[in-house]
């Protein structure tokens, strides 16, 4: 009997060994090779550092091995923006009349027709509030806010309307800015803005803001 079932049992063990035979090419997977500092796994190949392809590194000098010196044509293409005096303007001149026309068909749809903003858009008021910044509810627009008449063109030139910045013509900007600075009591209704006007244009809070005495930011 004890040699029967010796020979039942191996028999037993042999089925599943012949079967390995069969399928050899299964094996258990090799457990993955573990840094020794860490305990981390190691990565299959180690990642080719891209620095050698990059541009030369020196902090010290302002430079930091990213991008590239920008073209001339680049970068004249942002230095668009207007000083105080209308140094950096464009050349060009728009009329107050000219501007209400711009201003109802690339403005009116957010600002209002009245300028006094659109709910549905979110667009602020532009006009009005003078005499509200040092009390409870100030409201700041064009108007009772901004220094100085050259930021509406900077802002309208660049930034403006919402759905196509840029796409005003330089007289159309002059124009529009004429209307709103019109509209505000700034300027008279009728005006004509070209860059030479800035400087005279006196804005209500023009006294309203300190210049930043620090001598880098001049």
């Amino acid at each position: 009997m004890r040699e029967l079932a010796a020979a039942g049992l191996a028999a037993a063990l042999a089925v599943p060994a012949a079967a390995q035979d069969g399928e050899s090419d299964r094996r258990a997977a090799d457990l993955p090779v573990r840094l020794p500092e860490t305990g981390e796994r190691s990565p299959a190949a180690v990642p080719r550092s891209s620095a050698g392809r990059g541009a030369e590194i020196a902090p010290q000098a302002g430079r930091y091995g990213l991008g590239r010196a920008a073209e001339p044509a680049e970068i004249a293409a942002l230095d668009i923006d207007v000083m105080p005096d209308g140094a950096g303007a464009p050349e060009g001149r728009g009329s107050y009349d000219e501007g209400q026309a711009v201003y109802a068909a690339r403005c009116a749809t957010c600002h209002g027709a009245d300028l006094q903003g659109g709910a549905n858009f979110g667009a602020p008021r532009l006009i009005g509030g003078r005499g509200t910044l040092d009390g409870e509810t100030p409201v700041r627009t064009v108007e009772s806010y901004w220094p100085h008449a050259s930021t509406l063109f900077d802002y309208i030139h660049r930034a403006m309307p919402f759905s196509a910045p840029g796409s005003l013509t330089d007289d159309e900007v002059y124009a529009v800015t004429a209307y709103i600075l019109g509209r505000a009591g700034i300027v008279a209704e009728g005006a004509t803005l070209s860059a030479d006007r800035f400087e005279a244009i006196e804005m209500p809070n023009e006294d309203g803001f300190t210049g930043d005495p620090r001598p880098d930011a001049e």
